[in-house]
């Protein structure tokens, strides 16, 4: 269908559309307009990618003159296949409609691991590895040298890319990570090469958020997007961990080690070419001299030689654009030797600092001015280690970067503790305080403020979109990201019959009160009113059912004691049961066979975790989630340092009650959890808050408008045999037929006709 909203002419592939898509858009238009940054908070399961794909797009094509370009950020390679699929559907529809002048570019990137075709560098088994792979094949020091020994391996695929040069283009289309392999193998073009260079052209780019929040990739990857582009957040509730994780390192002795070792090769190094040099001979020389060439770059202010080709790129600065000095590294490391005899005190001092037997927490200032007191190393050495290291390894001319990932590490360190001296803390600990008896000591740069990592692509870009199915209170994002956003709503979702059941179980059918706080949750009345509650569900609810619980700890603690009291036998005699563990391939599989037992009619549930991989990306629709148990509230560790220190930065500076962030915290992951089981409004789901908690107004009050306006108050009080009873209702009322547009005056779906009356404003009372 094909509508206006002002004067954009907005292409939207599906003959209906849902009202609250249609507010979504318009007042994301009106974001657009303003050139300014949107919080938008829209209900799962109500098409909410299609939305923004469709209106930014048509916007885009409403004015040629100053094309904007789209860069959606998502947090899964799967989201981003799923975009790219929703994008193809809107691009052929707008082809339809507008013939050439439609054409766009889109393309989705990702790692080499997910983009490689070369199949002796993909068989590798991590990321790192095949990085590595790459760059031991495509370096500019590789390649020279296989021009003269056509022994020494190379890419085919990288070759004939570099060979295609200009040529070796994209054209306009939809790529998804599928098509770009396909292409590149048709072609014999690198695809994760070509997709690199064709991001700056393309009119519309999808990846992840670390492309544009993690300094050390965001400066290689995202370094030329244009100002006018709109950059869409997408599942963004988290966004302020992710901000945090970007700028956070953690060192430990293995680090430590790996460094050493990691010095002891670049020592080496460093003498074979200065005893080269001593020998003389024209070839040997030229091999020494890039040590002195390095020093006479250093000494003029270069840290870097010029541009580098594409092949030797390698992560960035870890420091903030701006934070970064623009200057001459100092005197003291610009020789070789003497910069690795730093990093050599480096680590002697930080295997002292590890030695320690209580906590320790100091700031960045107290931390440096140790340093120098004691290994002799000032803040400037500090901060330039990271560009003296890059600028090192291009000089020695090392392949295997997935060898050198402690020194890396440790230089990562170095640079953030010279750099920053607000919103970071260091935190020595000895153990891990859940296994106290093993020594494992850690040391932690932590960052407490997300808004530094965000902070650049505020200012750079026009227009920031976060958006989510949950982001209550809407409120508390501003001020946790420190922005201001020209618009920010929370949108309802419109149904024909409500198709969502929450409520809150506040105690078992003895009427013993239920909560996983920590004074009750190994209390043996509260595990067995749990199991009961579950078992009583399973005999009534058809297909597949959710659990998920506060941490791993608590559920294998949890499932050991129902399988000792009989209860998890019953509950399999009538549906098959599954475990997420924190092993990836194990929980794959076990996703895979609970679809399986649900399809076949048999039923089943499946155990997982708040904050776990299933609870972040996993959607159980239809029959694979008819019911989703939450048991607990998932706080965080309360007693984690880490988390303390932050809670007392979030006080201090943003004025944030440590009570508010994590009650606030702990409720976006619970609604993380139950939405799960809605991903349509065809589809049907119950939720289940299992713990008196939720029945408080200062806890319920902040999970999202759309599953409140559902939560009756007749609800909110329920023992286990009356949330059967409504269960059971529940369950007969969604099984008879209904009305899919809507009738009785409130209209769900809304056709074309519908938006053209909205002109004259007869629609307004039948949306709202």
């Amino acid at each position: 269908m094909k509508f206006q909203i002002e004067d954009v002419t907005v292409y939207f592939p599906y003959d209906n559309i849902y009202p609250e898509q249609y507010s979504y858009m318009v007042e994301l238009k009106r974001a657009l307009d303003a050139k300014g940054h949107a919080l938008l908070e829209m209900p799962t399961g109500t098409g909410k990618t299609i939305a923004l794909l469709s209106l930014i797009t048509s916007y885009a094509l409403s004015k040629p003159s100053n094309p904007i370009k789209l860069l959606y950020c998502t947090r899964t390679v799967h989201e981003m296949e799923k975009t790219l699929a929703e994008l193809r559907v809107l691009h052929q529809y707008q082809l339809r409609h507008l013939g050439p002048a439609a054409r766009i570019l889109a393309l989705g990137l990702s790692s080499r691991k997910n983009l490689c075709i070369n199949p002796a560098v993909v068989s590798a088994e991590n990321r790192d590895s095949v990085d590595a792979g790459c760059r031991k094949l495509t370096a500019s020091w590789v390649r020279a040298l296989s021009i003269e020994n056509p022994n020494i391996p190379t890419c085919a695929f990288f070759e004939n890319y570099e060979n295609a040069a200009s040529e070796a283009v994209l054209p306009p289309g939809v790529y998804t990570l599928q098509d770009l392999r396909a292409f590149g193998r048709d072609k014999g073009w690198c695809p994760y090469f070509l997709a690199r260079h064709m991001v700056q052209f393309a009119n519309v780019v999808v990846y992840s958020y670390q492309y544009l929040l993690d300094p050390k990739v965001a400066g290689i990857i995202s370094k030329e997007m244009q100002r006018e582009s709109v950059v869409v957040f997408d599942e963004a509730h988290n966004i302020d961990n992710v901000c945090i994780e970007a700028l956070s390192v953690s060192v430990r002795r293995q680090t430590l080690e790996g460094a050493t070792r990691n010095l002891s090769k670049m020592a080496q190094e460093i003498n074979r070419f200065i005893k080269l040099f001593n020998m003389g001979g024209r070839f040997k020389a030229t091999d020494a001299g890039r040590l002195r060439a390095e020093y006479n770059r250093l000494v003029e202010g270069l840290a870097i030689r010029g541009d580098l080709p594409i092949s030797d790129t390698w992560l960035s600065n870890p420091a903030l654009p701006d934070d970064i000095l623009k200057e001459a590294v100092p005197g003291n490391i610009r020789r070789a030797e003497h910069f690795l005899s730093v990093l050599r005190r480096l680590v002697q001092y930080l295997h002292g600092r590890l030695e320690t037997e209580n906590v320790e927490k100091e700031g960045p200032v107290a931390f440096v001015a140790s340093i120098n007191s004691q290994a002799g190393i000032d803040q400037k050495m500090l901060r330039f280690c990271y560009d003296r290291l890059h600028s090192l390894m291009m000089t020695l001319e090392i392949t295997d970067t997935d060898e050198f990932l402690h020194i890396q590490t440790l230089c990562d360190f170095a640079t953030l503790v010279g750099t920053y001296t607000r919103g970071f803390s260091i935190i020595i600990e000895p153990f891990d305080e859940r296994m106290p008896h093993i020594p494992d000591p850690v040391l932690q740069l932590s960052c407490h403020d997300a808004s530094l990592a965000i902070k650049p692509v505020f200012e750079r870009f026009q227009s920031v979109v976060i958006t989510s199915g949950t982001l209550s209170p809407i409120d508390l994002y501003p001020r946790l990201l420190n922005f201001n956003p020209v618009v920010s709503r929370s949108f309802t979702m419109s149904l024909t019959r409500n198709c969502i059941c929450p409520m809150v179980l506040t105690r078992g059918s003895d009427q013993l009160p239920v909560s996983t706080k920590f004074d009750m949750r190994s209390d043996p009345g509260v595990v067995r009113n749990y199991g009961r509650l579950l078992l009583e569900m399973v005999s009534v609810v058809p297909d597949g059912i959710v659990c998920f619980f506060v941490s791993y700890s608590y559920m294998d603690g949890i499932v050991n004691t129902w399988n000792e009291t009989g209860i998890l036998k019953d509950i399999m005699q009538h549906k098959l049961v599954f475990i997420e563990t924190q092993d990836v391939v194990e929980t794959t599989l076990a996703l895979d066979n609970y679809r399986r037992a649900c399809d076949c009619g048999r039923g089943a549930v499946f155990f997982s975790v708040a904050r776990g991989k299933v609870a972040e990306g996993i959607d159980f629709d239809r029959h694979y989630g008819r019911l989703v148990i939450m048991f607990g509230v998932p706080f965080q560790y309360t007693l984690s340092r880490i988390l303390l220190a932050r809670l007392e930065y979030l006080r201090e500076t943003f004025q944030i009650k440590e009570g508010d962030f994590l009650t606030f915290d702990a409720l976006r992951q619970a609604a993380q959890c139950v939405g799960r089981v809605i991903r349509s409004k065809a589809d049907y789901g119950m939720m289940i808050f299992a713990d008196k908690r939720y029945s408080r107004h200062d806890k319920r009050s902040k999970l999202p408008g759309w599953i409140l306006s559902h939560l009756r108050d007749a609800h909110l009080n329920l023992s286990t045999d009356m949330a059967l009873h409504i269960a059971r209702e529940f369950l007969r009322k969604m099984a008879q037929p209904y009305d899919k547009a809507g009738g009785s005056g409130r209209k769900t779906l809304l056709s074309q006709e519908d938006l053209e009356k909205m002109g004259d404003g007869s629609m307004s009372e039948m949306l709202f």
